[in-house]
């Protein structure tokens, strides 16, 4: 895939429109996991040091069209320590901005044209710009005025971190080093069909873990007792595990699970084979067994691919022991040079950063929807408005 970047284009005092992706985690006032800010100063920074005037664009969580003082991305403005324009259409400090100068605008969602893909307000959002850049990776699976709707209106290029992220992810599908093994988590089933059809032919193994993996449990008849998981969604499973059987794909399920009796952080937790699960047990994490089968299997493999936690990893590493474990061997075999990994999707992101290992990671991505469905093999519109 060739797509128009930024590379050799002359910027030199010119207005350019840079859509990033700030959509970050705040807590009480402040960010408290700046990763994909972190991940996009390397394009502000080129476009600065090359003479242009940058202003950025963004989103902040879901304001459905309409402003909202708790998601305004001032506080996004006031960390990087750049000057905030207050209306993502104010037009009037362009007058005044000198060639290197950055800007940050307000939320773009303030305004329901911007998920709409509203034709007019793509317009008022281009103009006055001499080109757009995408480089917001996060959202390019997205049909929005500010990802897809400018590129009528201006000369439009690919963000170094967006190119980044189609090379690294691309080089995964395409020519990992074998054996490669994608651990799969996460909640449900039904958000994450298509990648799992796409993974078992092209991974030597699957390991599908947290509710995701008691799913698949129950379709092949094992108790799940009072847990999440979707019933509607055993077909699916049996389906999936038919499909890794033609492509020779071996599919590893949880052995045990981390189990109490109610949806709470404060359960004491015991540990259960997966064919002893109670009517009355919670399953809330994968269990131990399963803990130590995912370290070995690090031993035998050469490319890992992980999205998706394997337990409440919000509660911290009581319910998140398997996430947290395994973000921690991952990271070992993959300092010392044994195994090269990568990794996606916020929650499992946020158990790297927890863990204090998220730099010995091969590659990590800044998308979650995005990720998954470039994996798919989907067309991202935002990707595919900038193909040569």
């Amino acid at each position: 895939m060739e797509i128009r970047n930024i590379q050799n284009l002359d910027v030199r005092g010119k207005y350019i429109l840079l859509r990033e992706d700030f959509n970050v985690q705040i807590v009480d006032g402040q960010i408290t996991d700046a990763f994909r800010i972190n991940a996009s100063l390397p394009t502000i920074k080129y476009l600065s040091q090359a003479g242009a005037k940058v202003v950025i664009c963004s989103h902040l969580g879901r304001p459905k069209g309409e402003k909202n003082e708790s998601l305004s991305l001032r506080i996004v403005a006031e960390y990087m320590n750049i000057p905030f324009i207050d209306d993502c259409l104010n037009k009037d400090f362009m007058s005044f901005m000198q060639d290197g100068d950055i800007v940050l605008l307000e939320n773009l969602r303030f305004y329901p044209g911007e998920e709409k893909n509203d034709d007019d307000f793509a317009k008022k959002l281009a103009s006055g710009f001499d080109i757009y850049v995408n480089d917001g990776f996060a959202v390019s699976h997205r049909t929005a005025a500010s990802v897809v709707g400018v590129t009528k209106y201006l000369p439009s290029y690919a963000g170094l971190l967006l190119e980044k992220e189609i090379k690294n992810i691309s080089l995964f599908m395409e020519n990992p080093k074998r054996p490669l093994v994608a651990f799969v988590g996460g909640g449900k089933v039904s958000t994450k069909i298509g990648v799992l059809k796409k993974l078992v032919s092209i991974a030597d193994k699957i390991v599908v873990g947290g509710a995701m993996g008691t799913t698949f449990n129950f379709a092949l008849g094992m108790p799940v007792g009072n847990s999440l998981y979707e019933e509607n969604m055993a077909n699916v499973a049996l389906d999936i595990l038919n499909t890794a059987k033609k492509h020779n794909c071996e599919v590893l399920l949880p052995l045990d699970k981390g189990v109490g009796k109610s949806f709470s952080k404060d359960e004491n937790r015991i540990n259960r084979d997966c064919k002893e699960i109670r009517d009355d047990d919670v399953i809330m994490d994968d269990g131990e067994k399963t803990i130590e089968r995912n370290k070995q299997l690090l031993k035998e493999v050469k490319t890992v691919f992980w999205n998706g936690s394997f337990g409440v990893t919000e509660w911290g590493e009581k319910w998140g022991k398997a996430s947290y474990n395994f973000a921690k061997n991952l990271s070992e075999f993959t300092k010392s040079g044994d195994i090269e990994s990568v990794v996606g999707g916020g929650d499992t992101v946020a158990v790297l950063n927890d863990c204090g290992v998220f730099n010995n990671i091969t590659y990590v991505s800044t998308g979650g929807g995005a990720f998954l469905e470039f994996i798919e093999g989907k067309e991202l519109p935002g990707i595919s408005v900038l193909i040569k």
